[in-house]
């Protein structure tokens, strides 16, 4: 009885078995290691940064900005507060500080709606640097996030919770079918039911995040095609990887859109963040509208 049931533990813990499992615990310690390395401790870290003032003032600030430890600051000189609003709402910068020289009380533009935790850390920052100087900051927000999305995260995890779908579905119909498909009809067909899959993840998606939760204000249409093709583009890979490397495919679909992909996309933290090491987890992105509408802007006085 003893040998059978040994022999049983032994038909059963094969050597494919073994190295899947060591795969899976792999996995799963670079998630922690991925995530927590890179969102435990954010630093601000060569942001865009735009200065408002006349031109003697303006240059001895620039300098004082760009001159800060750690260098969190790529500060600018701009002609005035138009054109510092213009450039924080394209995204050309995260925020500007306009100077009052007449007074001591200094202007702080940011847009919360690309970002709480980038403006939250602009404010700290700027309020450090004019007490040193012995003056106070008022925050404008020029792109407010949705009242219904805190912290402004509903985006990311919008983007997560249809990169999890797209490749759970994928790996589903690896299972259910085999990981590689027979011949390129049945490979179409799995083509096929992820478009419709896209189609229909992507609508729930934005109505979701949309008109129910009025997390993400905006167009519907919008949402659905980015969902759609955010969809499609993560399950036809996932479908490749497994046509090419078999069950070992659904492994590196999760390597790459997760364990990779989310940390390093800027989702939780905006571009310019960076982890303890001081680099950049992305490249600053150019010209993408903070969600949210801008026509209101918040005020908020931080006094010294």
């Amino acid at each position: 009885m003893r040998q059978s049931a040994l022999s049983e533990v032994k038909d059963a813990v094969t050597p494919r078995a073994t190295l899947l499992v060591v795969g899976v615990i792999a996995l799963q310690l670079l998630f922690i290691a991925s995530y927590v390395g890179a969102l435990h401790e954010p630093k601000l870290k060569d942001v865009s940064f735009g200065v408002v003032a006349p031109r003697a003032v303006a240059g001895q600030t620039v300098a004082r900005l760009d001159g800060l430890p750690g260098s969190p600051l790529d500060p600018r000189a701009l002609p005035d507060e138009r054109t510092a609003r213009q450039q924080i709402v394209n995204r050309d910068l995260y925020g500007a500080l306009v100077v009052d020289p007449a007074g001591t009380t200094d202007t702080l533009l940011v847009a919360s709606g690309g970002g709480k935790a980038l403006s939250l850390a602009l404010g700290t920052l700027i309020t450090a640097v004019d007490k040193s100087q012995g003056r106070t900051v008022r925050t404008v927000d020029v792109a407010p996030a949705s009242p219904h999305d805190f912290n402004g995260l509903s985006s990311f995890y919008l983007v997560i919770g249809w990169c999890v779908g797209a490749y759970l579905c994928a790996s589903i119909l690896a299972i259910s079918a085999g990981a590689r498909p027979a011949n390129p009809i049945r490979a179409a067909t799995r083509l096929g039911a992820m478009t419709l899959v896209a189609l229909v993840g992507g609508l729930g998606g934005a109505v979701i995040v949309g008109p129910i939760l009025d997390a993400l204000p905006g167009s519907v249409w919008a949402l659905w095609g980015l969902g759609a093709l955010l969809i499609f583009a993560v399950g036809a890979a996932t479908l490749a990887l497994q046509g090419l490397f078999g069950v070992i495919g659904i492994g590196l679909a999760i390597l790459l859109v997760v364990i990779a992909g989310n940390p390093s996309a800027g989702g939780a933290f905006p571009p310019r963040c960076s982890h303890r090491s001081g680099r950049p987890s992305v490249r600053p992105c150019r010209r993408a509208r903070a969600p949210g509408p801008p026509a209101r802007s918040r005020t908020s006085t931080a006094t010294t």
